[in-house]
């Protein structure tokens, strides 16, 4: 049962590391306030891919955490296709410290393609 749990990880990560590779950011639209916004896509921890969010921006104020939004991926070639995934944010996580300190990391899991 070990193994079968181990490896399940393991593909689980390879997974999350195509998709970092694959793409350089994301956009997404707040119907509430009809934003669109657009943020550079982070692999700065071990959970997997975020965001980087200033403290102080309004944005904060529409996003929690399981909230799924169809967001925009843009790849990191230069000639490759935008592609629409849903996906869901995992963690909001404030950084009191280090170079990241004045912002939020938005922990995002992609669910499926469109």
């Amino acid at each position: 049962m070990k193994e079968n749990h181990a490896t399940t990880t393991h593909e689980r990560r390879m997974k999350f590391r195509t998709t970092i590779n694959r793409y350089y950011s994301v956009q997404f639209l707040i119907k509430d306030i009809g934003s669109v916004y657009q943020f550079i896509l982070r692999d700065i921890s071990s959970n997997g891919m975020c965001i980087l969010i200033e403290e102080d921006s309004v944005i904060l104020d529409y996003l929690t955490v399981g909230k799924i939004m169809r967001m925009k991926y843009y790849p990191s070639e230069l000639l490759g296709q935008t592609e629409f995934i849903k996906t869901e944010i995992r963690h909001i996580t404030r950084d009191n410290q280090g170079r990241l300190k004045g912002y939020f990391k938005v922990g995002l899991a992609v669910l499926e393609r469109y």
